[in-house]
């Protein structure tokens, strides 16, 4: 017979008689445990601090593009000898400068700064790339890390999570980028917008243009500052979406942070190669033998089937096969109605009923990881292709045509109008290849989270694809 022990409180009732102190060999060890967490316990933690209200925060300053209303018609002198004279002052002015109206604004532009700009200083910081920021993201999210003791079916989850949190810190640093310089580009557009109407007032002033031209370049200007606004909203929420993941709360810690992202993206690869030891043609079998819980799944399959009867297995898919038969009196409606299979037996086979199930979630779970794999490639070469494409076809066009435009500029057969305008078009030309490189990344993000066990989710789709998760066996 198993013997009880009655444990006694330490501490006596009030009533009790006073009873001499016993030593608790462990309390020395308590106590001084205790007396070396007090400073860790006087500083609270991130965690506390950042949850707590009464944490001081310093305002975060975004420089959000307000609208400006364009340019009043600008006043003419009623006088034609005062007009005449504001004629001549104004050519005057232009034949000082050998590129004319534009090297006015950039003299002017020099002439007005008191003091002079200060130099930027290299950072000595190194480069946040991405796999630094899925380091710092770690750092608080235990339920993404492995740990000895765990089953199969755990650390299958464990690892689809992981990869899951690795390709969504991939891709906010991948976005936080490209709207990093997204923003610079459109910055400069501005500038070149911004230009043409100020040179555009001038000409009206002296009498070369009429206000519709100066209408037009006003509303280039005003398209180009909504795009740059555009560009500093997509900036920010880049900005924020990173600083979630990566887990900072404070804003100083967070604009310290993100001002190390690199200026761009990484250069393309001359090719695009499925991976090490796997070629095109193993694209498929390499995304099988990536998924966490397949190899379960069909040793599983392959059990439950070999504990039923070939012949039995024959009567289910028969009767299967009577049930899709379509009736041709039912007319259109057969295909919304359920089909029914009426053999009893077959319906009160508990083996075969657990047979068919473990066939029917195996080939599911197949057929979607191969399909994947399919699209996953198929997408990781299309966008490969258009990034080169707009790299080294369409930007190299546009800034020949600048040139171009500029030679025949100094030559005065082109306005400087037209100068500006091809510099916009091939600020926009950069940032087209630049987001098609963005576009290539996040490809080749999603490309290497499947390989990595994770599923695939198609551009476009609001949310991840459930792939074989819903038909993967949940450990007890």
């Amino acid at each position: 017979m198993p013997v009880f022990r009655r444990h006694l409180p330490l501490r006596t009732p009030a009533d009790s008689p006073q009873q001499p102190s016993v030593r608790v060999p462990f309390a020395p060890l308590w106590w001084a445990a205790l007396l070396c967490a007090a400073p860790a316990l006087a500083q609270p933690s991130a965690a506390l601090r950042a949850a707590d209200p009464a944490t001081p925060a310093t305002a975060v300053t975004v420089p959000v593009m307000r609208p400006t209303a364009p340019a009043q018609p600008l006043g003419l002198p009623n006088d034609i000898e005062r007009a005449r004279a504001i004629w001549q002052q104004a050519n005057q002015r232009v034949a000082e400068f050998p590129r004319g109206h534009i090297d006015i604004l950039r003299w002017e532009a020099q002439n007005r700064a008191s003091t002079p700009a200060p130099e930027a200083t290299a950072s000595t910081a190194p480069t946040l790339d991405a796999a630094e920021a899925v380091r710092i993201s770690l750092r608080h999210r235990p339920a993404l890390l492995a740990h000895a003791g765990m089953s199969e079916p755990e650390r299958a989850e464990v690892q689809r999570a992981y990869v899951a949190h690795v390709q969504a810190v991939h891709g906010a640093w991948v976005e936080a980028v490209t709207a990093r310089h997204s923003l610079r580009l459109m910055s400069d557009a501005l500038s070149a917008a911004s230009t043409g109407v100020a040179l555009g007032q001038r000409m009206v002033l002296a009498g070369n243009w009429s206000q519709a031209k100066l209408l037009r370049e006003q509303v280039q200007e005003a398209a180009t500052q909504q795009a740059a606004a555009q560009a500093q909203q997509a900036h920010t929420s880049a900005n924020e979406q990173l600083a979630r993941l990566l887990g900072l709360w404070d804003s100083d810690t967070m604009t310290s942070l993100l001002q190390r992202l690199p200026a761009s993206l990484p250069a393309l690869p001359e090719q695009v190669t499925p991976g090490p030891g796997i070629s095109p043609a193993d694209v498929e079998a390499a995304a099988l033998r990536s998924h966490p819980t397949l190899a379960w799944q069909l040793t599983e399959a392959r059990r439950q089937l070999a504990a039923v009867p070939p012949e039995r297995l024959a009567a289910w898919h028969q009767a299967v096969d009577a049930a899709l038969k379509t009736d041709p009196k039912a007319g259109q409606d057969a295909p919304w109605a359920a089909p029914q299979i009426n053999n009893l037996p077959l319906l009160r086979d508990h083996a075969l009923e657990r047979a068919v199930r473990a066939e029917s979630a195996l080939l599911q779970a197949a057929a979607e990881r191969r399909s994947m794999a399919r699209e996953a490639w198929s997408q990781l070469q299309a966008q490969h292709a258009s990034a080169r494409h707009a790299q080294e076809v369409v930007s190299p066009l546009q800034t020949t045509l600048e040139q171009e435009t500029l030679l025949r500029y100094n030559g005065m057969l082109q306005s400087t109008w037209d100068l500006l305008a091809q510099a916009r078009e091939r600020l926009l030309a950069l940032d087209a290849a630049h987001q098609a490189r963005r576009d290539f990344w996040l490809a080749h993000s999603a490309w290497q989270a499947l390989l990595a066990g994770g599923d695939y989710q198609s551009p476009g789709t609001p949310s991840a694809r459930s792939g074989g998760a819903s038909t993967a066996p949940k450990g007890h």
